[in-house]
């Protein structure tokens, strides 16, 4: 069987599962408490100790001989080559009109972006809509489960672990580093400036700060990347303050109190009942009503009290 159609059996199996999509996301309750911490910080100091000897290094080098216009360049690159992916899940989340910008994006980076190198599409208004497998399982309804540290991946889920497996089987630009045919030694070097590429993006955004200046830094790790992945999966990644916004949202939908034990089934991955709807997520992703002013006495009044 063929590449392509390998690609059509999976997207077919997709769309059938998609027809019974739950109108609630799935919870990571289950990651938050971290039971395997022991075998994930095992596995966390590896990786560190991986990057502090190899990774880093190399992406040090790459960003003084390379400038940040070239370095932006590639990091583009790669978002575009995601770009038919995404579509794949936006149209097996049931979300056409972001499945719409993938294909926006994709034709117009690809042609006036040279190739991707360039963000043309954001510059005339197409936003990103990047979307992974993992993402669609929780918007079938399956919930993360164990939180869980990849080796040479990082932080992950189950949920999301089973995710990046399938992406290695149906995402087009995967199937085409194997299927078409590269010269030898290409598809290697294509992973490997990925993978500089991403620790590239994590400098710039201060995400080794972030880490240093932490007690834990595998502690603090876990908690960004639950909430972040959280502000993903309800498409709020946009938003500077939507992460706290979707972690507030999962909290007051699945507190944990006397009754937090009897969900233990349904964090194993099973959907359930207090998951946060699709109508939630879009009440969180609303603005918020305007601060009052510091004069008027029902603003004083509030700012007495305990965040």
């Amino acid at each position: 069987m063929n590449a392509s159609a390998k690609m059509i059996g999976v997207v077919a199996l997709g769309l059938t599962l998609s027809a019974c999509t739950t109108a609630r996301v799935g919870t990571d309750r289950l990651a938050e408490k971290d039971p395997l911490e022991g075998f994930n910080r095992t596995v966390w100091a590896v990786n560190r100790g991986a990057d502090q000897i190899v990774v880093k290094p190399v992406t040090q080098v790459y960003r003084a001989v390379a400038p940040k216009p070239a370095r932006d360049g590639v990091r583009n690159f790669f978002a575009n080559v995601a770009e038919p992916f995404s579509f794949i899940n936006n149209v097996l989340q049931g979300r056409v009109d972001r499945a719409m910008r993938n294909v926006g994006r994709f034709a117009v980076n690809t042609t006036a972006g040279i190739g991707g190198l360039f963000d043309h599409a954001g510059r005339v208004g197409i936003e990103p809509a990047s979307e992974d497998f993992g993402q669609t399982l929780a918007a079938w309804g399956a919930n993360g489960g164990p939180y869980l540290v990849l080796p040479l991946l990082g932080p992950s889920t189950l949920r999301d672990g089973v995710g990046t497996g399938v992406s290695q089987l149906a995402d087009p630009y995967r199937v085409c580093l194997r299927e078409c045919g590269l010269p030898h030694g290409v598809p290697l070097a294509l992973t490997a400036a990925q993978v500089i590429s991403v620790r590239d993006g994590l400098i710039e955004t201060g995400a080794d700060s972030f880490l240093e200046s932490s007690l834990d830094p595998y502690a603090a790790a876990r908690s960004a990347y639950l909430q972040r992945r959280r502000a993903e999966i309800l498409n709020q990644e946009s938003d500077v303050a939507a992460t706290e916004a979707a972690a507030a949202a999962d909290a007051e939908a699945n507190p944990l109190g006397p009754d937090a034990g009897s969900a233990v089934d349904a964090d194993a991955g099973i959907p359930g009942a207090d998951a946060p709807s699709a109508a939630d997520a879009d009440a969180a992703a609303m603005p918020s009503e305007p601060a009052r002013k510091p004069s008027d006495p029902a603003a004083s009044e509030a700012s007495k009290q305990p965040n």
